[in-house]
C-alpha cells in the first residue's frame, strides 16, 4: 500500500491529486508551472505536498501526469525541422490534403502551411500495391539521394510514409534501414509504426505530427524522470494518453503521438467519473485553464471518442477522447484592434508573467483581471496561497482599454467576460450540431482554475438549467489522470466485403490484434489478469466514402455469424443517420480493438449534513449584469450537505472561485459537490 499521484501540467498552474491506497482518500495541491524549467514544477509540488500534508516521496508507488508539451509544439510550430519521404509522384500529399478550406463560408480562407513544407518532401522509387504485393522494389540510390538532399536542407529528422504501408510495411522498413545505415543516429519515423490506417493523407499527417513533436516530448519526459528521481520518487513515470488511458513514459518517448492530447483527455475522464458518482448520465464538461476552454460530451455516462480531432490547424487520426477547444482561458489577454473592437485571446499570459493581478510582472489585462475588477476575485488567495490578488493592478491594466472603448473599467471588465463567453457559445454550437444533441438536456460541469467563474455565464447563454461544480474543480484533470485505466488502441486495415469468404480472414486479423493487445498490457503492467477488450469495426455500405465505427461482439467474428455482424452495422447506421439499408452490400474497412486494465478509484467521502443556508463569510460588492450588487461570499470548506442558497453569490476555495449568477439556486450534495439549478 502507498500513495498514488496524478499531475496535470498546465499553462499557468501544475495540479496535484494524491490518492492514499489504504484510506481511499484524496488530497490536492496547485503550484505555478515552470515552462522555463520543465520538471521543476514537480520538485516544487512534491515539496509542497511534504510541507502541507507530510507526504514522503518514498511512499509514492504510482505517478502519472498529463502534459500539453506535444500540442503546444504543434500550435506554436516549435517542433523538429522535419523532412518527409513519400513514394515517387506522391510528394504533394500534405499540400493537397483533402482539398477542403478551413472555413467554407470564407472565400479567402486558406489551408494552413503543412508542418513539412513542399521543399522538404522527397520521393523515392518503389511501389507497393493495395493488396500488399510488391509492384516495384525500393531503389536504394533514390533513397540515398533523398537523404543527401534533406541533410543539405538542414533537416533534423525524417518521416517515411509510402503507399499502402498499412497493408505491407516492408518498403517503409527497407527505406528506414537504408537511412539508419547511412546516417546513424538520425531521427527516422515510419507511418506504419505510428498508426497504420488506410488513406494516405490521414496516415501521413498523423505520422508527421508524431515526428514533429517526438524529440521535444522525449526530452521533456527524460527531464521529468530526472526531476522525479531528484525529489525522491522511486515509482516509474506514467503518462496519460489521448484516448483517456495511461502508458509508461518509456513507451511515450517512442509513441508520443498517442499522448498528444493527454492533458485535455484526463479532464474528461475525471468529469465522467464524477458525473457517474452524482448519477448524471448526460453531461457537458467545460475545462477552462489558463490558456484555453475545452468542452467534451459525456453521453449515457461515457465520454465520447472520435478520430480526427484537431491539434492546432491539423487533424490527427488516432482514437482520442473527443475534446474541442471552444474559447479562451483565464490567462487570455484582452485587447482592442485597429477598428476599436474588443478582442480576447488567443495570446495568453501563461504562468510567467501571468495575469496582472498575480503580481508576477504581467502588464496586459486578462480574463482573470476582468473578474478581479468586477469583484469576483480578490477576497481570498488563489492556488493554495500561491497568489494574493492585486485588484488595483488589474484596474490600472484595464484603464487603457476602457479609454479606447469609452467605458469605465467595470463595464470594460464585464465586456471582456461577455466577449469570451460569446466565443465559447459559438464553439459549443458547432459541437452540438456535430453530435446532434440539445445542450438544454445536459448538465454542465465546469472545472479547471477558471471554469467555475465562467461556467454560469456560458450555461445561461446556452439556456442550460443545471450545473455541477466538483469539490476540487481546479485539479479535476489531475484526478482524471490518477484514476485513468492502463489502455491502448490497436487497428488493422481489412478492406474486406462482409461475406462468408471474408469471415476467416476477419477472425485471423482479430486474433492478431488480441495477441498484440495482450503483449502490450503485459509489457505495461506485468500481467493481463483483469484486462478487458472491446472490439469494433469501421464499416460502410459499398460506395460510401466514410465509415461508421460499429461495436461488435468478438464471438460473432470467431463464430462466423455474418447476420449478427451485419445487423450491428445496420442498427448503428440507423442510430446515427435515421435510416439503414439491409439489402446493400457492406464493407469492413478496419478492425479496432481496445484493451484496458482498471486502476484503483478513490472512495469519495460523504460530508457532514446541515440545514438551511450556510454561514456567510462576508458580504461583498460585485458588478454583475450591469449593476453593482452586494452579495454573500461563502467558504467552500464550510458548506455542509443539504445546505442551499440563492444567487448571486461567490464561493471561494483553495483552487478556484465559483460565481453563482442571479436566477440560480445552489444545493450542496452529500459529497460536497455544488449543484446549481436555474430557478
Amino acid at each position: 500500500m502507498g500513495l498514488r499521484i496524478g499531475v496535470d501540467i498546465g499553462g499557468s498552474f501544475t495540479d496535484f491529486a494524491v490518492l492514499d491506497d489504504e484510506t481511499r482518500t484524496t488530497r490536492t495541491l496547485k503550484v505555478f508551472s515552470r515552462p522555463d524549467s520543465p520538471g521543476s514544477e514537480v520538485i516544487d509540488g512534491m515539496q509542497g505536498l511534504r510541507d502541507r500534508f507530510g507526504i514522503d516521496a518514498r511512499d509514492v508507488v504510482y505517478f502519472t501526469h498529463g502534459t500539453t508539451v506535444g500540442v503546444n509544439s504543434v500550435v506554436q510550430r516549435k517542433g523538429l525541422r522535419l523532412a518527409l519521404i513519400t513514394t515517387r509522384n506522391f510528394e504533394d500529399v500534405l499540400d493537397i490534403a483533402r482539398l477542403k478550406i478551413p472555413d467554407m463560408y470564407h472565400l479567402m480562407s486558406r489551408r494552413p502551411e503543412p508542418l513539412v513544407t513542399r521543399d522538404r518532401v522527397f520521393g523515392v522509387d518503389g511501389r507497393m500495391s493495395p493488396d500488399g504485393t510488391e509492384e516495384a522494389p525500393v531503389d536504394e540510390a533514390s533513397v540515398l539521394a533523398a537523404l543527401g538532399e534533406l541533410q543539405a536542407a538542414k533537416c533534423e529528422g525524417v518521416v517515411i510514409s509510402l503507399l499502402h504501408s498499412y497493408r505491407n510495411p516492408a518498403h517503409e522498413q527497407h527505406v528506414k534501414a537504408i537511412i539508419e545505415k547511412a546516417a546513424p543516429g538520425f531521427f527516422v519515423s515510419c507511418s506504419h509504426e505510428v498508426w497504420p490506417i488506410i488513406r494516405e493523407y490521414e496516415r501521413t499527417v498523423t505520422a508527421t505530427i508524431g515526428g514533429y513533436v517526438q524529440p521535444r516530448v522525449s526530452q521533456y519526459l527524460t527531464r521529468l524522470q530526472a526531476a522525479l528521481a531528484e525529489s525522491g520518487v522511486g515509482a516509474d513515470l506514467k503518462v496519460t494518453k489521448s484516448n483517456g488511458g495511461v502508458m509508461s513514459a518509456e513507451n511515450g518517448k517512442s509513441n508520443c503521438v498517442q499522448m498528444i492530447l493527454s492533458g485535455t483527455a484526463a479532464g474528461v475522464i475525471g468529469a465522467s467519473y464524477l458525473a457517474g458518482m452524482c448519477g448524471i448520465k448526460d453531461c457537458m464538461s467545460l475545462d477552462i485553464g489558463g490558456t484555453t476552454a475545452d468542452v467534451a460530451l459525456i453521453v449515457d455516462g461515457k465520454p465520447q471518442y472520435a478520430t480526427g480531432e484537431y491539434i492546432g490547424d491539423f487533424q490527427i487520426h488516432i482514437p482520442s477522447v473527443s475534446v474541442s477547444s471552444i474559447g479562451d482561458g483565464g490567462g487570455s489577454i484582452a485587447w482592442v484592434d485597429d477598428f476599436g473592437v474588443l478582442k480576447v485571446g488567443p495570446e495568453s499570459a501563461g504562468s510567467n508573467p501571468g495575469p496582472v493581478c498575480y503580481g508576477r510582472g504581467g502588464t496586459r489585462p486578462t480574463i482573470t483581471d476582468a473578474f478581479a475588477v468586477i469583484g469576483v476575485l480578490g477576497r481570498a488567495s488563489l492556488g493554495y496561497n500561491a497568489v494574493q490578488v492585486d485588484v488595483d493592478a488589474s484596474r490600472r491594466a484595464l484603464e487603457p482599454l476602457a479609454q479606447r472603448l469609452g467605458m469605465d473599467v467595470h463595464q470594460t471588465a464585464a465586456a471582456i467576460i461577455d466577449v469570451s463567453v460569446s466565443g465559447m457559445y459559438g464553439g459549443v454550437s458547432r459541437i452540438v450540431s456535430r453530435f446532434g444533441i440539445d445542450p438544454r438536456a445536459f448538465s454542465l460541469m465546469p472545472f479547471g482554475g477558471a471554469g467555475p467563474m465562467l461556467g454560469g455565464f456560458l450555461a445561461r447563454a446556452l439556456n442550460m438549467k443545471h450545473l455541477v461544480v466538483p469539490t476540487t474543480p481546479g485539479v479535476l484533470s489531475a484526478l482524471g489522470g490518477l484514476i485513468a485505466d492502463t489502455k491502448n488502441d490497436f487497428v488493422r486495415t481489412t478492406y474486406y466485403p462482409l461475406d462468408a469468404a471474408s469471415l476467416t480472414k476477419l477472425a485471423g486479423d482479430l486474433s492478431v490484434l488480441e495477441q498484440q493487445a495482450r503483449e502490450w498490457i503485459v509489457s505495461e503492467t506485468g500481467s493481463d489478469t483483469g484486462a478487458e477488450m472491446t472490439v469494433s469495426a469501421d464499416m460502410r455500405y459499398r460506395g460510401q466514402s466514410f465509415e461508421v465505427d460499429t461495436p461488435l461482439d468478438p464471438q460473432s467474428i470467431f463464430q462466423g455469424d455474418l447476420a449478427k455482424i451485419a445487423d450491428a452495422f445496420h442498427r448503428e447506421h440507423h442510430r446515427l443517420y435515421g435510416h439503414s439499408d439491409e439489402r446493400s452490400s457492406v464493407q469492413v474497412v478496419a478492425l479496432r480493438l481496445v484493451i484496458s486494465l482498471p486502476t484503483p478509484k478513490p472512495d469519495m467521502p460523504k460530508i457532514e449534513r446541515g440545514e438551511g443556508a450556510p454561514p456567510v463569510e462576508a458580504m461583498i460588492d460585485v458588478y454583475l449584469d450591469g449593476a453593482w450588487r452586494t452579495v454573500p461570499m461563502y467558504r467552500r470548506v464550510a458548506l455542509l450537505a443539504g445546505q442551499r442558497f440563492d444567487g448571486p453569490a461567490i464561493v471561494t476555495q483553495d483552487d478556484t472561485t465559483t460565481c453563482v449568477l442571479p436566477g440560480f439556486e445552489a444545493v450542496v450534495d452529500e459529497y460536497g459537490n455544488l449543484l446549481l439549478s436555474a430557478q
